[in-house]
Parts: C-alpha cells; sequence; structure tokens
C-alpha cells in the first residue's frame, strides 16, 4: 500500500493515509476515494493497519457520504464500494506476480532443480493458467488438474499431462512438487498421493485438515498474499493503476 501511495501521488493525485504510516492522521470524510488494504480487514471489527498499532473501526465506512468511491481487497456491502481484487483487469496482473512468487518459493525451498522434476499444478484458474505457462519453460513433467471439461480439453491440446481435479485421489503417480491454487480442503486419501512432496498452497482457504501433510511427510507451505512478500513495489502499482482506471 506504501508503494501504491507513492503511484497514485507520481500519477498527481493528491494522497493522505491513515494507519498506513507513524503518526498519519489524513481525513477519511474529506477524501474523494478512499483504498483500503488486501485484506482490508482480518476481524471485521478494525480496518487492517499492519504498520502501525492504530485502531481504525470498520464501521466508519458506512458513515462514508455515497459520493465518496470506496475501492478495497474483500467482499464489503455498500453501494459505492469496488472490490477490486474480482476486478480481471486486476486480478490477470496479480496472477502473474503469484505464479512468480510461487515459483521463486519452489526453487529456494527445494534442493533439486525444476527441471526433470514432477510437478503438479491443481486448479486452471487465472493463477493456474500462467503458472501453468510459466512451469513449462522448467522442462519438467508438468501435469495440470482441472474441473471443467473446458479446461481439461484446453490442457491437452497444450499438450501437457491433465487430471480431473475431483479424482486426484485415484493417481498412481508421485509428485516432486505441487502447487495448489484452488480452495479446497485435501483429506487423507489425497495426501497418500503427495507423500514426500514439496507442497505450496497458493490458495486463501485451501490445505489440509489437521495434521494430515505431516503424518504423510508433506513438505507443506502455505504461500498466502505471495506478491506483497515477493514482489512489493509491483503489487503496489498493479493496485494503484486499477484504481486509476476505476475512477476514470
Amino acid at each position: 500500500m506504501l508503494f501504491a501511495k507513492a503511484e497514485l501521488e507520481k500519477a498527481g493525485f493528491k494522497v493522505t493515509s491513515n494507519g498506513l504510516e507513524k503518526d498519519d492522521n489524513g481525513d477519511i470524510f474529506s477524501a474523494d476515494a478512499v483504498l483500503l488494504p488486501v485484506p482490508f480487514t482480518r476481524d471485521m471489527v478494525n480496518i487492517n493497519c499492519p504498520l502501525t498499532d492504530k485502531k481504525i473501526p470498520l464501521n466508519i465506512l458506512q458513515s462514508l457520504p455515497q459520493k465518496t468511491k470506496i475501492f478495497g481487497g474483500g467482499k464489503f456491502e455498500k453501494d459505492n464500494y469496488t472490490d477490486y481484487l474480482s476486478l480481471d483487469e486486476y486480478a490477470i496482473k496479480n496472477a502473474v506476480l503469484t505464479a512468480e512468487g510461487a515459483i521463486a518459493a519452489a526453487v529456494q525451498k527445494t534442493d533439486f532443480s525444476l527441471w526433470e522434476s514432477r510437478i503438479l499444478v491443481i486448479g486452471y484458474g487465472r493463477v493456474g493458467k500462467v503458472l501453468t505457462d510459466r512451469l513449462s519453460g522448467f522442462c519438467g513433467e508438468l501435469t495440470v488438474s482441472a474441473r471443467s471439461g473446458r479446461d481439461i480439453s484446453m490442457i491437452k491440446a497444450l499438450g501437457i499431462n491433465h487430471l480431473y481435479t475431483p479424482n486426484i485421489s485415484d493417481c498412481a503417480e508421485r509428485f516432486d512438487i505441487v502447487f495448489n491454487t484452488v480452495d479446497i480442503k485435501f483429506d487423507y486419501s489425497v495426501a497418500a498421493v503427495f507423500a514426500g512432496a514439496h507442497f505450496f498452497d497458493l490458495s486463501s482457504r485451501g490445505g489440509f485438515i489437521g495434521d494430515t501433510a505431516v503424518k504423510h511427510g508433506i513438505r507443506y507451505e502455505p504461500l498466502p498474499a505471495i506478491p506483497a512478500k515477493t514482489a512489493p513495489v509491483t503489487a503496489g502499482k498493479i493496485i494503484a493503476e486499477t484504481v486509476i482506471e476505476l475512477l476514470k
């Protein structure tokens, strides 16, 4: 958000902040537009301010006049609010940063190369598509799982191994690296397929139930909000670009 602020200033906007930097005191009620972070709240009580100790109540947003544009990362019920996470112009660019960050994590966390590794990508949405494209250049043994027949047909057309996501537990393969891009909980039957694998979870609500991963020897690495960690400058720029287009 600090980099988003800098980008907006560079574009000619007058930008103040509240809860973003120490001792800032921007007035939310005098703003034409309010930009909230990702996620905009973690407790549904206060706005997310991880860089300061400020407590800004979430219900302050309900007090803003209808003419004030509010942009935030996450769902919120208000007519003048826009969830920029749900917009293609943001999500597609963000998917690129997520895919790059996931690959960087795999390179750092494994003691073998991606080249000739057996790799599975679970899901063929925005992130899955970009991740598949980037991983295909590493010349590994790549498999991609999807739910829809349309996505399976596209994966096959690209000459990539495919699986139906609901049938992963029936797979006899053993993978070295798994990237999960979908919000799904995996049980014991699925975990057995991933025994010994490095599992990188890019989903927001995915993962394994309890200690299932540990019991199967899976090296489980949750990677939430990875763009902000591996490419904060670009992540901020994408948020600013999206907001500017929305204001136009």
